[in-house]
């Protein structure tokens, strides 16, 4: 750890910041030690987001003060941030897939000769040699998307550090990651920490922030409720903070076993049969039925996506079929799977959402030839949008607000509440909780419940054990695009799901 004489490496005193009539923080202090990884955690629109926009250089515009090693600064753009040694890892990763690594690492920096050109020899050997001390060995010359989504966290990790970063936000580092993808990214955390850099890591992951985090920190309705060591801490405490009491359900996919019960005694609603894509899944056979929830869980890469997509008619299966009610789905299009009854929520809600219009359109896109025939009535849209906001506690519920104003998880409930505006027979959900705070989550709990139990067919896609756990009623497990397990009417916990996959 750092002398004790040593300043800190941040320092934010009475912070406080409000959009329009809206306050998103109140008067809050918050501390990063040097050498330190720090966990803030929070509900979704808790002001977790707001406070790092503002050590990021994002909003400008703010009370109270903010030092840097002691000094007081005023940050004016994201550029001011990283010339003091302020860089931020995003959720939603900021790569050019379609560029080398190398490309990616230097990203508008690209080191060129003395005629002005791109030094291709010396950004390859650079790159390379820059990762390779971040513990990344992979070919800087192939394209960034041909690598796992783990390995690309890691790359822009590594650019936010060559950019001189001492002090490093990282947004839900591991919503997208593999259990060992995940100690891959632990173990170069820790050695920056040991390296003297300091770090803010935001999750909802509890157990995550636990294992790599010294020193925790609570936020709820824009305030700083606690800090403690996180060795003297536990998930209950967290969640206790987080949302107070009463969320014994979500507590348990968390903490414990859950007993899953045979499936009903009801119709099949959706079937797939031998249903193979190649390079993404084989022969894929299993069915829903109504007033059933079914998790397919998998790590990253397993095929559970591509398979949703599928259902939907994004992605065209080489062999197998689909039925609904027991009739062959036959059109290979997105149009027909949702007049034939199927709806899908994608793990991506940018590929959805319209972050700048307001929430009520995102909703009731779904249904707008149902509220008329020729013109459109706004009044009618945010009647049905507002009722859906207050069912799923989206917040702030204000249905005129611009889609982008809301919080990661707030924004994947609207995704959510345009089906539930148009309901389905088959509702297909694709990482339905990622970015979510505890207290989001057990609202999610509590809607697919109650889909669930009005006779939908509910099919959650997840790389999270505690999502598919806290969700579905029928739990299989997929592997490098095949079905391997399946659990029903029997005990299963988190390891059993880990071990399956």
């Amino acid at each position: 750890m750092t002398p004790a004489d040593q300043p800190n490496a941040l320092e934010l005193t009475g912070i406080g910041k409000a959009f329009g009539g809206v306050v998103a923080l109140r008067g809050v202090d918050f501390t990063l030690r040097a050498g330190e990884i720090h966990g803030l955690v929070g509900e979704n629109g808790a002001g977790k987001s707001t406070l790092m926009k503002i050590i990021a250089g994002v909003h400008a515009e703010h009370d109270g003060t903010m030092r840097v090693n002691g000094r007081e600064v005023v940050f004016r753009s994201a550029s001011d941030a990283l010339a003091a040694g302020i860089g931020m890892v995003h959720q939603e990763l900021s790569v050019v897939p379609e560029l080398t690594v190398a490309e990616n690492v230097f990203l508008g920096v690209q080191p060129t000769t003395n005629f002005g050109i791109v030094d291709w020899a010396k950004m390859f050997r650079e790159a390379h040699e820059q990762l390779a001390r971040l513990g990344i060995d992979v070919n800087v010359r192939q394209t960034m998307g041909m690598l796992p989504l783990g390995v690309q966290q890691l790359i822009e990790l590594g650019r936010v550090l060559f950019s001189g970063a001492e002090i490093i936000i990282l947004d839900e580092p591991t919503s997208a990651l593999s259990p060992p993808e995940i100690e891959r990214l632990f173990e170069t955390l820790r050695r920056l920490r040991a390296s003297g850099k300091s770090l803010i890591f935001i999750s909802h992951f509890l157990d995550d922030v636990l294992a790599i985090c010294d020193t925790v920190t609570v936020f709820r309705n824009g305030r700083k409720i606690a800090t403690m060591p996180a060795a003297q801490i536990d998930k209950l405490w967290i969640i206790e903070r987080m949302i107070g009491t009463g969320h014994e359900d979500l507590e348990e996919s968390y903490t414990s076993e859950r007993m899953l019960e045979a499936p009903p005694n009801a119709p099949v609603v959706l079937e797939s049969q031998a249903l193979c894509k190649l390079g993404a899944f084989s022969d894929v056979s299993l069915n829903v039925r109504a007033g059933e929830v079914l998790g397919i869980y998998g790590f990253m890469g397993s095929g559970q996506l591509e398979f949703a997509r599928a259902l939907y008619g994004k992605i065209i299966p080489d062999t197998g079929t689909i039925r609904i009610d027991g009739k062959t789905l036959r059109a290979k299009n997105t149009a027909a799977a949702k007049r034939a009854g199927i709806a899908l929520v994608p793990e991506s809600r940018r590929s959805m959402l319209f972050a700048l219009e307001p929430v009520y359109k995102n909703v009731s896109i779904s249904i707008l030839e149902r509220l008329s025939a020729l013109l459109l009535r706004p009044g009618a849209e945010r009647r049905v949008a507002q009722e859906h906001v207050e069912q799923l506690h989206i917040r702030p519920p204000r249905v005129d607000l611009p889609l982008g104003n809301l919080s990661g998880g707030n924004q994947q409930k609207v995704a959510l509440a345009r089906w539930l505006a148009y309901l389905p027979k088959v509702l297909v959900l694709c990482e339905p909780t990622r970015g979510m705070d505890v207290g989001a989550k057990d609202d999610v709990v509590k809607i697919v419940r109650g889909l669930r139990d009005a006779g939908l067919g509910v099919i959650v896609v997840s790389t999270e054990p505690e999502t598919v756990l806290s969700l579905a009623d029928r739990i299989v497990v997929m592997k490098k695009g095949a079905v391997v397990r399946e659990f029903t009417n029997e005990a299963v916990s988190k390891d059993r799901l880990l071990a399956a996959a």
